[in-house]
């Protein structure tokens, strides 16, 4: 790690502990991410994309790498907790950071919820007995006791996860091939990579907006850089890599299920939450099937949650000692140089809102058109703050680096958005709204948001620990 990432020329002091490599950050990433995320959205995804789910996880994978470019940018500017929170708002202006912190809350809070709910479903499937809210409150108290112990526990735990969802993702791809070979299903095939009687770009990029969500969660090592330790060089390269590992397990996976879906043309008009593991029991019977949903319920409610707790429990201590959300926030455990009130506060949110969204019968659908919404709106202000910190405000002779991609990876994704479900566009525009009223609240207050911000004005004044 360079000298000149020393988080005190912006005003801060080291209170989380460096000990997080790279092998640590990529496997922080792939857990986020989930190897084994599309079995539980893959009906989904191949039915808004008409049959091409491969060409579906491809555009994500490229849109996305267009903005692992620019958060290595921006993380190399600011080696800061917070994430896009902190490039918007040091890269643009304050203001700007404070609503695009929000707007990734939106996707920060509401990725555990989301996914302690489709774990608790996929365990009260394979045990009626417990109902799902009993469920819920046993992994967010599993996650929460994990998490108050310190990163190093969790990042232990995160590769025992990824061991065992790419054994389960191996065994399906070694039955699925097996069964292929032996006539099952429809034989190979590139119509799930493109199809030229069900193509139209509308139509992809819809699928899109519904396959980047097994991606989100890359952006999640940019929360590290302050316990990493190579520094923003270490995690720009962590999510490269990440994002790229992540993307061949889901084309492989997909492409293998596509070809081995019972019904297609069923599909094609009515998704299916149970496509994947109809697939998994065509290619090797019932036992695959619990397999592979097993799989999915202790990924996603326990590997995933976790480090998405880790995530958010970060921005949270990063928006709360600037003085943007209540100081209590910026609280670190002396002991375990982690964020307790933090991580303790998402826990509650999980339960409350987990709890809610069980009662409805859309909660599924609902909690994953806001995360994705807050996602794109935070990767789409990142992009613009490459450009304007770099190309406009330090007349960087980088082109490609700091103006073309970012430009070329901001287009893929506004049209994303527009392609994207109506409820999502609507939610998001109530939440940008929600953030206006509370950026209101703050000036109205007297607490306007300011940052330390550039190294230049790390010497006005002493390094603080939280907000006052």
């Amino acid at each position: 790690m360079r000298a000149s990432e020393n988080i005190e020329q912006f005003g801060y002091r080291q209170e989380l502990r460096r000990g997080v490599g790279l092998t640590d950050l990529v496997s922080y990433g792939l857990a986020f991410m989930v190897p084994i995320a599309p079995f539980a959205i893959f009906g989904l995804v191949y039915s808004r994309s008409g049959g091409m789910p491969v060409l579906a996880y491809l555009v994500g994978m490229i849109a996305l790498l267009f903005t692992a470019a620019s958060y290595a940018q921006m993380v190399k500017a600011f080696p800061l907790s917070g994430s896009v929170y902190n490039y918007a708002g040091r890269g643009i202006a304050p203001p700007v950071g404070f609503m695009t912190g929000w707007m990734v809350l939106l996707d920060y809070i509401l990725v555990p919820c989301l996914l302690y709910l489709v774990a608790s479903l996929a365990m009260h499937d394979l045990v009626p007995g417990v109902p799902v809210w009993a469920w819920l409150i046993v992994f967010v108290a599993v996650n929460t006791g994990i998490n108050l112990r310190g990163i190093r526990m969790t990042v232990r735990l995160t590769r025992m996860m990824i061991g065992f969802e790419l054994l389960v993702l191996g065994l399906f791809l070694l039955v699925g091939l097996w069964a292929l070979l032996q006539g099952k299903g429809h034989g190979f095939s590139l119509s799930p990579l493109f199809n030229l009687e069900t193509f139209s770009w509308p139509v992809m990029f819809a699928a899109v907006s519904v396959a980047v969500l097994s991606f989100i969660g890359f952006d999640g090592i940019s929360m590290l850089v302050e316990e990493s330790t190579g520094g923003s060089a270490q995690v720009g390269r962590a999510m490269r890599v990440a994002l790229l590992l992540a993307g061949l397990l889901f084309v492989t996976q997909v492409w293998v299920a596509s070809l081995l879906v019972p019904d297609p043309g069923g599909l094609l008009v009515k998704d299916s939450g149970t496509a994947f593991y109809d697939a998994a029991a065509l290619a090797g019977g019932e036992w695959l099937r619990h397999v592979t949903l097993t799989a999915t319920a202790l990924s996603w409610g326990v590997a995933n949650t976790m480090v998405a707790q880790v995530a958010v429990s970060r921005l949270l201590y990063a928006m709360a000692r600037d003085r943007q959300l209540p100081s209590f926030l910026a609280k670190v455990s002396v002991r375990h140089s982690v964020p307790a009130n933090a991580i303790v506060l998402v826990s509650l949110l999980s339960v409350g809102i987990g709890l809610w969204m069980s009662s409805r019968s859309d909660g599924v659908d609902l909690l994953t058109s806001l995360i994705n919404m807050g996602a794109m709106a935070a990767f789409i202000v990142l992009h613009v703050s490459v450009i304007v910190h770099y190309a406009l405000r330090n007349g960087s002779d980088k082109l490609w680096s700091h103006l073309v991609a970012p430009l070329i990876g901001m287009g893929i994704l506004v049209f994303v958005v527009i392609n994207a479900n109506v409820l999502a566009q609507v939610v998001g525009l109530v939440w940008l709204g929600a953030g206006v009223v509370a950026l209101a609240v703050l000036y109205a207050l007297g607490r306007r948001p300011a940052l330390d911000g550039m190294p230049s004005e790390a010497g006005r004044g002493s390094a603080r620990t939280s907000a006052p």
